[in-house]
């Protein structure tokens, strides 16, 4: 097989007219799409990657909530700001940025996370659910992936 050039730009062009549609649809309902995110700590590449998707979602014309936490952020603090997200009407789904601070529990994060907010997937049932077969929130770098050899026509 020879190698192809996949043009990431095209394809991220066509997810974001896909969902300014759809979004656009929502909002004749009266509805619009909240995604929120929670960053603990100052990993730049992190901060990026968290800034662009604000960027992106007001692009789209999507509410974005955006928690910041300081890298001394103990577990209870943490636990707080995911506990505000999923009672936040307003955030449809959101992420908790990885890595987190070495200090903190990942695993005893997302399991907090409630599974139909879960945006990167990584919640214990919505990984269960794929094990399964089943239908469930994705994590967003495969996903990606997928999406840019789709548009390719590559499968």
């Amino acid at each position: 097989m020879t190698a192809q050039l996949l043009d990431g730009e095209s394809a991220a062009a066509a997810v974001k007219d896909d969902l300014r549609a759809r979004i656009a649809a929502l909002e004749e309902r009266g509805v619009t799409p909240g995604l929120g995110t929670i960053l603990v700590g100052d990993d730049g590449p992190s901060a990026k990657y968290v800034g662009m998707k604000h960027a992106d979602a007001a692009e789209l014309g999507m509410h974005t909530s955006d928690i910041r936490l300081p890298a001394t952020a103990t577990q209870a603090e943490v636990a707080a700001a995911v506990d505000s997200l999923n009672a936040d009407p307003a955030v449809d789904a959101f992420i908790v940025q990885y890595p987190l601070p070495t200090c903190l529990d990942f695993a005893a994060v997302m399991e907090r996370v409630t599974p139909a907010k879960d945006a990167d997937g990584l919640h214990p049932h919505n990984l269960g659910l794929l094990v399964m077969g089943e239908s469930a929130p994705v994590a967003c770098t495969p996903a990606g992936i997928v999406a840019l050899l789709n548009f390719h026509g590559i499968e």
